[in-house]
């Protein structure tokens, strides 16, 4: 069930389980520290989410700045899902570690994407790329499509939040807003 980007020579259509990942308070950190020591941050957080991605079977699509787009195959769900729990928590260790008042949240959906090469290279566009984008989260935040591809034992990590209806980590702050899609 490995997302293997070699597949995608041609684009299609491929239903996909797609994550972004992003730091909260990096833009205020990364005005307090020098260049240098951003950069090293920055390097160490991609090696971070490259790694636990890759290991389990997931494909980093991009990164930007301390953002990341995420893919896993659909039948892999609660594989990506657990992945992004365990990766949240040593993300956020390492980051106090290091004095850093940053904290990863994730938004993650599941829903039919085009994937394939741009301009050259392996990348994810569709309406359900933005439905994940625009997930509200303060930790770790599920779509309906999402929370229903997770078996029984894994759902028992969310609870559900309203308006629009997504599912939040029990661990989470409930500080939502509502974002029209």
């Amino acid at each position: 069930m490995r997302f293997d980007p070699t597949a995608y020579a041609v684009r299609g259509e491929q239903s996909l389980v797609v994550a972004f990942l992003d730091l909260t308070g990096f833009a205020a950190q990364s005005a307090r520290v020098s260049d240098a020591e951003l950069a090293e941050h920055i390097d160490g957080y991609y090696a971070r989410v490259a790694q636990r991605v890759a290991t389990a079977g997931g494909y980093v699509v991009k990164f930007i700045g301390d953002g990341a787009l995420v893919v896993f195959r659909r039948e892999a769900a609660d594989a990506a899902v657990q992945t992004f729990l365990d990766l949240k928590a040593e993300l956020d260790d390492w980051l106090a570690q290091a004095g850093w008042p940053c904290k990863l949240t994730i938004k993650i959906h599941v829903g039919d994407v085009i994937v394939g090469p741009f301009n050259g290279r392996l990348d994810v566009i569709g309406r359900e790329v933005n439905a994940a984008a625009m997930l509200d989260s303060t930790g770790v935040a599920l779509s309906v499509p999402a929370f229903r591809a997770l078996g029984a034992e894994l759902r028992t990590r969310f609870r559900k939040h309203t308006p629009p209806v997504t599912y939040i980590r029990h661990e989470d702050p409930r500080r939502f807003r509502y974002r029209p899609a």
